[in-house]
């Protein structure tokens, strides 16, 4: 059975099976045991769970992370000589009422809120962030001491934050072995020396990643630059960070994390919630004005893809992706976000004043704008440009080679539970990406599953050159790396630069990557949380130039 088959379990649609009834969340029938490759069953939930329908939408106003601080300046230990700005996030354990009608639910979040606060960076000016864990040392969600990292011998509690899109240095990363206690802090230093984009921070602890980033230590991270700011798109009380996730809520108002039937190995291949929160919240409302407004739109969910769109037939129009503005704005009447991918849109509410328009998944409302009068005292927002940034191709045969990488699964030495690699490879094994500083490489990422999976390189961008089809039989049999089709272009909407890329089933995804950068030990990984916390997860060496 192929490994994506595991959704199964989780029922159609990807949530926990019987979803729509009232309460209670019950786990799917068991699969033959003939098949050692099954996904583990899921255990029924020891207490019953909240039924998103049931509650009533659109009475809580949509939360707006506030805008992080700085508390002084600091001379980094490693770069003597100058004070930089200094910010100090500290991780802590708070409760917050997620909807209007449920009990306080206990989140992990970074200054005592999910989102934590909004960093905002520009281009060029540096500063430095202390990531301090204040947390208790016991976890709030179940930790299966099997997985490679978790160990019993390991504190429960552990955290390193990584901004994930940020050109920083090997050791301000968030090596995923740096992981520190409670009453431990790490100072880190951003350079920002990079374009304007969309970036997002959380935790990226070995082991339990999935478990931290569930529990709420995410937030959002803009880094600017003057050539944006000459475009005039929306700002200030304008421009909006959209966090997306998806959570399964006990009625206790607690955190649910959905487990296998088997207590000493509780690991499930992917989580899935009913009941997605938009900035900390289920069926928020934002009011706004009739005017264009931009979003900043992150999917910060363990696994769930999602296909956003706006009633009423109003578009989106993306201007940006992961890394950046795209070259042109694109309208578009959906726009599909797997974990981790951003997209930089503007919404037009001009017209449309004492009317509502809700943001939705397919069948789903999960945000509702109401839009006021026109207050004539408040000038009416500007066009979006024509023409955003330039954004010119990389061009395969400047490549200095060509990476033939795998993404698949295999059992554990005990033909039980499954884990996932890259390249055939655990975490521990030797390095085997090992490109020089500045060059210019291809990887093709082939997918040996049956489901997509979003494959996140730290430290750089990288433009999407095709996905292709392959022969998977051809592949197993001999490792002949066999297409049976031409390739498929990117869409234009994922013609700029990104850093986290869709592999899809069937396809060889073919990346080209200019691997700029400090050179010293990164990551590349799966973004499915529970894929990535157990083995699709590699590190690569960014070797010096001669």
């Amino acid at each position: 059975m192929s490994f994506s088959r595991r959704r199964f379990l989780l029922g159609a649609g990807g949530v926990l099976a019987a979803p729509l009834f009232p309460g209670l969340l019950r786990a799917a029938p068991a699969m033959p045991m003939a098949d050692k490759r099954m996904a583990p069953q899921l255990a029924q939930p020891n207490q019953p769970l909240v039924n998103p329908a049931t509650l009533a939408r659109f009475v809580d106003a949509l939360p707006l992370p506030p805008v992080a601080r700085p508390i002084g300046q600091r001379e980094h230990p490693a770069h003597p000589g100058r004070r930089l700005p200094l910010y100090r996030m500290e991780m802590r354990a708070f409760q917050a009422r997620l909807h209007r009608d449920l009990p306080p639910t206990t989140l992990w979040g970074y200054q005592g809120s999910s989102p934590g606060p909004t960093l905002e960076a520009r281009r060029d000016e540096p500063f430095l962030v202390e990531w301090a864990n204040a947390l208790p040392t016991h976890h709030l969600l179940p930790i299966d001491h099997g997985i490679h990292g978790a160990e019993k011998d390991r504190p429960d509690v552990r955290t390193v934050a990584h901004v994930h899109g940020a050109r920083v240095g090997p050791n301000d990363d968030g090596w995923p072995e740096d992981a520190f206690a409670p009453g431990h802090s790490l100072l880190y230093r951003y350079p920002n020396a990079q374009d304007a984009a969309t970036l997002w921070y959380h935790d990226h602890a070995m082991g339990i990643t999935r478990l931290n980033i569930y529990a709420g230590l995410y937030g959002a991270y803009l880094l600017r630059d003057p050539e944006e700011q000459a475009l005039a798109l929306p700002s200030g009380d304008y421009e909006l960070p959209l966090m997306l996730c998806d959570r399964l809520i006990a009625r206790d108002g607690q955190l649910y994390y959905p487990v296998s039937d088997d207590p000493a190995a509780p690991w499930v291949s992917e989580a899935y919630g009913n009941a997605t929160l938009c900035n900390g919240k289920l069926y928020p409302y934002l009011e706004v004005e009739p005017r264009r407004y931009r979003l900043r739109l992150i999917n910060a969910a363990n696994a769930r893809h999602y296909e956003l769109s706006l009633s009423s037939r109003r578009p989106f129009v993306q201007i940006g992706s992961d890394q950046g503005l795209l070259g042109t704005p694109l309208e578009r009447m959906r726009v599909e976000l797997y974990p981790a991918e951003r997209a930089d849109v503007v919404v037009d509410f001009s017209g449309l004043d004492g009317k509502t328009v809700e943001l939705r998944q397919p069948s789903e409302p999960l945000l509702q704008f109401r839009v006021r009068s026109r207050d004539n005292k408040r000038a009416a927002s500007v066009a979006v440009p024509a023409a955003l940034r330039a954004v010119p191709r990389m061009e395969a045969a400047t490549a200095v080679r060509e990476r033939i990488l795998t993404v698949g699964e295999m059992d554990d030495a005990n033909g039980n539970a499954m884990m996932m690699t890259l390249g055939g490879h655990h975490w521990s094994d030797p390095i085997t990406e090992d490109p020089v500083q500045d060059s210019v490489e291809i990887w093709s990422l082939v997918n040996l599953t049956g489901d997509a999976h979003p494959i996140h390189l730290h430290l750089v961008r990288f433009q999407i050159l095709e996905r292709r089809p392959y022969d998977l039989f051809a592949w197993n049999e001999r490792k002949e790396l066999k297409y049976t089709g031409p390739g498929q272009p990117p869409p234009p909407h994922e013609a700029g630069w990104k850093d986290t890329v869709r592999a899809d089933a069937d396809m060889v995804t073919r990346i080209i990557v200019r691997f700029e950068g400090e050179p010293g030990k990164y990551v590349w990984h799966c973004h499915l949380l529970e894929h990535e916390d157990n083995e699709m997860m590699r590190p690569f060496k960014l070797l010096p130039k001669a």
